[in-house]
């Protein structure tokens, strides 16, 4: 949000809020749906039947288009491609393995120069990132490609869900839709264009919880969207208070979801609890469907699972390094999204009947590990929470010997627990000092969002990730 509409936004009187949301709520919808829209979905939904040979020459043709309008009409691409002949390299650039990875900070540093020439970014959409790593990155979208991403979405979140973009929602992002410093309701705001109550994650305290649960009611929301961590903690909050609030679906975003948090939000809502992935750079994305596998949308970008620069073989783990296929105009070629996962090996099809590709897992970001001293590297540490009563825990390794936990504990935390919460890090990495930290609730970042893991060891201490 521009700073200076922010303040302004801050200043009106809590009623009034509703009218620039509103707005701006009419904007979004008008960039993101128009009549093609039902169209689009439609032949979403068809290609989640398709073959696999299908999807390859599907896939083959979007990228052979994007990777030709990327060397010849993208400054930053054309450029590379030019020094690399000048240095005598005839590498292919219609081949994808020829492309270097691209990094979340070349992207930064190159801005403009990676939108195609063709472009007026004046009349084009800007979507910029949180910057959970640090500084926002700012993506360019014509009309097209927004409408296509949000296609993918109504087909494969809403409707596989049983809910529409017609439905009455809510979600709990990272907005400052309330100034902080406010602490009488509503903690939120009404956007009629687009049927959303928008909930301030950041005023989520115990005490303000009726007020939540007056406002989805009052609203009629049908369902909710946002961080795990939030919907966990609204979740928790719910039972406390010994009601519940039915709703139709809760679709979780932006983090993992936890088996404990995935029962306690389904438990309050009274309904399914579906996770999903993705990004603004809109490179690639998946949704959880009815039978709890995550599928992949191969329309939305092409994923390559590498570990130490190479192919990872088949189920296994590694860094995520994608291709967008929906934007022609500011294409992203072997992004690396600074996830880890892996993806499924299974050949079997899924329950669903879709045949969809499947992402076993994402692992956290390809920063977010922990060090241990022989250079090792963990990256899955979901398991060190598996069947304690542990409602939310963020490790932090402030050195290759210093690991804090910060934890809220659930009913039945004891010092069994306790200890096996170290036992399990000292497997992982050895006999370095764990220090435990009950807390109220795990530190947010800026944006609202919850890391599960944060490395502090300096970068002197660290071997070289993969490339």
């Amino acid at each position: 949000m521009n700073p200076i509409f922010h303040e302004i936004y801050a200043k009106l009187p809590p009623a009034l809020r509703t009218v620039p949301a509103t707005l701006r709520g009419y904007y979004l919808r008008s960039w993101r749906y128009g009549p093609e829209t039902p169209r689009l979905v439609a032949e979403a939904l068809a290609r989640e039947h398709w073959t696999p040979e299908q999807w390859r020459t599907w896939q083959d043709e979007q990228l052979a288009r994007q990777l030709h309008r990327a060397a010849t009409q993208v400054p930053y691409y054309r450029q590379q491609w030019r020094a690399r002949r000048l240095r005598g390299d005839n590498a292919s650039c219609e081949v994808l393995a020829n492309w270097p990875v691209l990094s979340k900070q070349a992207v930064r540093e190159a801005g403009p120069a990676l939108v195609a020439d063709d472009c007026d970014r004046s009349r084009m959409f800007a979507d910029r990132t949180s910057g959970t790593t640090g500084t926002p990155l700012t993506i360019w979208q014509r009309r097209e490609a927004v409408r296509g991403w949000y296609a993918l979405f109504e087909a494969r979140t809403r409707a596989w869900y049983g809910v529409s973009r017609f439905s009455r929602w809510g979600i709990l992002g990272g907005q400052t839709v309330t100034p902080l410093a406010q602490r009488r309701p509503p903690y939120w705001v009404w956007n009629a264009a687009l049927g959303q109550l928008y909930l301030s994650t950041f005023h989520l305290k115990e005490e303000f919880i009726p007020d939540y649960v007056h406002a989805l009611r009052r609203h009629r929301i049908e369902y909710l969207v946002g961080y795990s961590a939030a919907l966990h903690l609204l979740a928790r909050s719910i039972l406390a208070l010994g009601i519940r609030v039915p709703l139709r679906v809760v679709v979780t975003n932006a983090e993992p979801l936890f088996p404990q948090q995935r029962d306690a939000i389904g438990e309050a809502f009274r309904c399914p609890v579906h996770a999903t992935y993705g990004m603004a750079e809109a490179v690639v994305a998946a949704s959880e469907c009815e039978h709890g596998a995550m599928h992949l949308w191969p329309d939305a970008g092409i994923v390559e699972v590498l570990a130490e620069g190479e192919p990872a073989p088949p189920g296994s783990s590694g860094d995520l390094v994608c291709t967008g296929l929906l934007n022609p105009d500011m294409p992203l070629i072997r992004y690396a999204v600074g996830d880890r996962g892996r993806l499924s090996a299974a050949a079997e099809p899924c329950a669903c009947g879709r045949t969809l590709p499947r992402l076993e897992a994402i692992e956290g970001r390809a920063n977010d590990s922990l060090v241990a001293r022989d250079g090792r590297r963990v990256f899955w540490l979901n398991p060190v929470f598996y069947g304690l009563p542990v409602a939310e825990a963020q490790i932090v390794q402030e050195s290759l010997d210093l690991v804090r936990i910060q934890y809220v504990a659930a009913n039945g935390f004891d010092r069994r627990a306790r200890q096996t919460i170290v036992d399990r890090i000292h497997r992982l990495i050895g006999p370095v000092q764990v220090q435990l930290e009950p807390v109220a609730q795990v530190p947010r970042e800026p944006s609202g969002k919850f890391r599960a893991v944060l490395c502090r060891v300096a970068e002197a201490s660290l071997p070289p990730l993969s490339r």
